[in-house]
C-alpha cells in the first residue's frame, strides 16, 4: 500500500489511479494498491455466501440485511471501501441504486493483509467508528482468526476473536453458525 503525500488528496486522485488499483481518502491522504489476491477474494465470498443465504436473500429467518462486497462508502472527506459491508434493513427498508453510500452500514468486515493490517485498524476503524457503524470485524486470514469489534459511545469494544475451525456465532450475526473452517485456503 502507498500513501501519497499530496494534501489533501481528492476524488478526482482516486479516479486518476492505474486500472487495477485501488483507492481510499482518508484524513485527506490517497492510500492505493492492487486489487486483492485470490485467496483474499475467496474469503470475501465464502463470506458473502453464508451472509447472503440467511440474511440477505428476503427470508427474514435471521433478520434482514443488505450484504455488499465492496462498496464504496463516502463519510464527509473520507471515502473507503470495505472488503464486505451490511445495513440493517429497518435502516435502509430500500436499497437506493447509487454509485456509493453516504449512509453508514451497521456492520463492515475488511480482510487484513501483511500491506493492508496496519491501515485498516489504524486509519480506517476510526473513520468507521465517526460515521456510526456499530459491528466491525477484522478477519486475518494468516491467523485465522475474526476479531468482532462493537462501537460503543465513542470507542471499539471487543466482542471476541474467534479462532481456526471452530464453529462461531459472531454478532450481528449470531443467529448463524459459521464454520469457520470454510474460510481458509488450504496450507501449501
Amino acid at each position: 500500500m502507498k500513501a501519497f503525500t499530496k494534501k489533501p488528496a481528492t476524488y478526482d486522485d482516486i479516479r486518476q489511479l492505474p486500472e487495477g488499483m485501488n483507492g481510499e481518502l482518508v484524513d485527506g491522504q490517497l492510500f492505493a494498491w492492487p486489487r486483492p489476491t485470490m485467496g483474499h477474494a475467496h474469503l470475501a465470498g465464502v463470506l458473502l455466501y453464508e451472509l447472503h443465504g440467511s440474511f440477505d436473500l428476503g427470508k427474514g429467518v435471521h433478520g434482514r440485511w443488505w450484504i455488499f462486497r465492496e462498496p464504496e462508502l463516502h463519510f464527509g472527506p473520507n471515502v473507503v471501501i470495505p472488503d464486505l459491508a451490511g445495513w440493517r434493513r429497518e435502516r435502509l427498508p430500500k436499497m437506493p441504486d447509487v454509485p456509493f453510500m453516504e449512509l453508514a452500514p451497521d456492520w463492515i468486515c475488511e480482510i487484513t493483509s501483511r500491506s493492508t493490517a496496519s491501515f485498516d485498524r489504524v486509519n480506517k476503524l476510526p473513520v468507521y467508528l465517526k460515521a456510526g457503524v456499530a459491528f466491525a470485524w477484522l478477519v486475518d486470514p494468516t491467523s485465522r482468526t475474526i476479531e468482532a469489534l462493537q462501537k460503543v459511545k465513542d470507542h471499539w469494544t471487543l466482542i471476541g476473536n474467534f479462532p481456526g475451525d471452530a464453529p462461531a456465532r459472531i454478532e450481528p450475526f449470531e443467529a448463524h453458525e459459521f464454520d469457520l473452517s470454510t474460510l481458509w485456503l488450504e496450507d501449501g
